[in-house]
């Protein structure tokens, strides 16, 4: 995996949620082995091969989040003359006029309803670097989309 860059917020909260894994979520699927163990006959228990399952893959979350971690770059000022990590960009589609506005996120907090499109999406990868008039092209199942950066906050 190739470094991920975040913002400094970003980070902090991939943190917390590490910790609360490991603190609290490790606690709880423990308690869930410890019951179902008491229930006897491990071959025959379900809700022990439940709890197993669950701790497998809170274990692969917590591996995924630790590497994600470990291979971030913090990215401390978004600047407002080109775009990047942390940037508030507002962007025209040139073919229908329409403007949108978003904020350039890393992978893990990418969520579109809120306006956070990953640096990896096709339209955050493409606006990377772009500076206020500038205009960049998208390839999407549609075709070529063009759009134009019209402004760049923080």
């Amino acid at each position: 995996m190739a470094v991920k860059k975040m913002s400094r917020d970003s980070y902090n909260k991939l943190i917390a949620e590490l910790d609360d894994l490991k603190i609290n979520k490790r606690k709880e699927v423990a308690e869930r082995l410890k019951v179902a163990r008491s229930y006897g006959d491990l071959s025959e228990n379900a809700e022990y091969d439940e709890a197993k399952n669950e701790q497998a893959i809170l274990e692969a979350q917590i591996a995924e989040l630790q590497y994600t971690i470990d291979n971030a770059e913090i990215i401390e000022n978004a600047s407002t003359d080109e775009v990047g990590m942390s940037s508030k960009v507002t962007i025209k589609r040139l073919d229908t006029g329409l403007v949108q506005t978003f904020t350039i996120v890393g992978t893990n907090h990418a969520n579109v309803r809120e306006g956070k499109i990953s640096d990896e999406s096709p339209i955050g990868k493409s606006a990377m670097k772009k500076k206020v008039g500038d205009i960049f092209i998208v390839d999407a199942p549609a075709g070529e989309l063009r759009f134009e950066v019209i402004e760049i906050s923080k």
